[in-house]
This record gives structure tokens, sequence and C-alpha cells, in this order.
């Protein structure tokens, strides 16, 4: 139940002079986004889709500094995404081939981005973060509480499978 931020700026391939128009293309860079990210969450981090949330917002290229000129001046795109995901749940070489595969993702999707965009996994206590009102934490203690019907299968983090686990 990963939550995503992403925050990106791009000066090209936006219309100009039509709010409306400019608009819908932001909406659908978001869609793309928000699509590529998802899709690495679960593959590379093993991360259920129908509880993942991406957030997208975009910040004017002459609004984002990078070395100190902006990104409109630099022609430049960029963007900083936060995955927020249980602390324990993934180990140091998935979160590396995530960080890669959206860095890769979103520079592909957003054109001309500054080496200086930023990808961060944040390991959150299970105890400290939840969704629907419940930590994780507590929702791990109740799935090992409850008896699992028979042929209901756990399903192993990509770490586990990786090293033979059930």
């Amino acid at each position: 139940m990963p939550f995503v931020s992403i925050r990106l700026s791009t000066p090209t391939d936006l219309p100009v002079g039509d709010p409306a128009r400019r608009q819908a293309a932001l909406d659908a860079l978001a869609a793309r986004v928000a699509a590529r990210v998802s899709g690495s969450t679960a593959r590379l981090l093993g991360k259920r889709e129908d509880v993942t949330s991406v957030a997208v917002s975009y910040v004017e290229p002459g609004r984002w500094f990078v070395g100190g000129p902006s990104l409109a001046s630099q022609r430049r795109s960029s963007f900083f995404v936060e995955c927020r995901i249980t602390d324990g749940t993934n180990d140091k070489d998935e979160k590396a081939a995530w960080v890669r595969e959206v860095f890769d993702a979103l520079g592909e999707l957003v054109g001309e981005a500054h080496p200086e965009s930023y990808v961060h996994v944040h390991d959150v206590r299970g105890d400290a973060y939840g969704y629907g009102g419940v930590t994780q934490e507590r929702r791990y203690v109740e799935g090992r509480a409850a008896p699992r019907p028979a042929g209901d299968p756990v399903t192993p983090s990509p770490a586990s499978r990786a090293a033979g686990s059930p």
C-alpha cells in the first residue's frame, strides 16, 4: 500500500495560450506518469496496484531551480518522487531497481530531464503507517491471527521468492 508523491516540471510539449488545452496536456502527462510508476511499483517492489496511491503535481519551470538557474532558463525538466513503503518489506536491490526504473521512465516521459532529478524510497515503520484507519502493523498482526482458508496462499515478497522462502 505504498503512497507515491511525484512533483514534476517540464517546459516542453505543453500548449501555451489555451488554459484548457494546457490543463488537458498536464492531466494526460500525469496519467502516463502514474501508470508507469504504479506498474514499476507492482512489478519491482511486489506492491498491490489496487492499494497503491499516486499523486502527481506540477511546478512551473520558472519556479523550480537547480544549481541556481530555473528549469525554464535551462530548458530542462525535473522531478522529485517519494515512495512510502512499510519498512522491511523490500531489500536494497529491489529498491535500487525501482529507483533506476522510475528515474528512467520519468526522464523518458518528461524529456530533457535534469540529472539532478530525484527518486526517494521512505521505509516507514509499520506501526506508524497505514490506510483506511488501520496501521500496517495491525494488518500484519490480524492477518497472522486469522486462519487462512484452504488454498489461500501467502503471497511472498520478491525478496523472499528470490531467497527461496515460501
